[in-house]
This record gives structure tokens, C-alpha cells and sequence, in this order.
């Protein structure tokens, strides 16, 4: 596949909610996340697919998604961008937020190596 084939199906299931089968799909296994704030309970890297699939779970378990937006993908040569924007409720604390972030993914031999998130924290 190539990097824009890869780029619009993660943003189709992105859209239809299955962020899971998209890390299942298309992230390697030595994949490295990097946010681009750590917080108590998210470091700022993680490395390997077991790890951002847990990030991924302890999200989905801890917010929910009132709705949102995936827009792009906006593809280059080996990588492609997607803005996500949600409105979502920490179950923890029970704050409802808007979100607004833009990912930058890098493609190598088929298979998504590295993901960076950046915020926008006036959203």
C-alpha cells in the first residue's frame, strides 16, 4: 500500500471509532508515539505496539467522546498528517473538554514507524 492508501483508511476508521483496528492495521511493532506533553499517568514517548495500544485503551476507558472531527489526511512523501478535534468528558474528573490536535504519521516498508501529536491549547 502506499503511504496515501494507508493514510486515508486510518482516517476512515478513525472516523467510524475503530482507532484500535487502525494501531492493529497499519502500526509497526516497534512504533514510537511521542505526545508532545507527558501528563501524571502519560509519559511523553512510548515505544512499541503493546504500549500505544494500552495508550490507546486507558483513553478510550477514560473520556467520553460527545463527538468530533478527523480531518485530512494531508499526505507527503513517507508521512501524512490528520487533525483530530473532539468533545469529550474525563470520566475521572468529570471536565468536559474541546480538543484539538494535529498527528504526524511516518511511513516506512508499509507500516506506520512514528506518530507525534501537537496541541492546540486554545481549542
Amino acid at each position: 500500500m502506499s503511504v496515501a492508501d494507508i493514510a486515508h483508511d486510518l482516517v476512515a476508521l478513525c472516523r467510524a471509532g475503530k482507532n484500535l483496528e487502525a494501531v492493529d492495521k497499519y502500526y509497526a511493532d516497534d512504533i514510537v508515539s511521542v505526545e508532545s506533553s507527558s501528563g501524571p499517568n502519560m509519559p511523553a514517548e512510548m515505544r512499541g505496539i503493546q504500549a500505544v495500544r494500552g495508550k490507546n485503551e486507558w483513553w478510550l476507558a477514560n473520556h467520553e467522546v460527545h463527538g468530533g472531527e478527523v480531518n485530512g489526511p494531508y499526505v507527503g512523501e513517507n508521512q501524512f498528517a490528520v487533525e483530530f478535534k473532539f468533545d469529550v468528558t474525563n470520566k475521572p474528573s468529570g471536565k468536559r473538554m474541546q480538543l484539538s490536535e494535529m498527528a504526524l504519521y511516518t511511513v516506512k516498508n508499509g507500516k506506520i514507524v512514528h506518530e507525534h501529536f501537537y496541541y492546540n491549547p486554545g481549542a
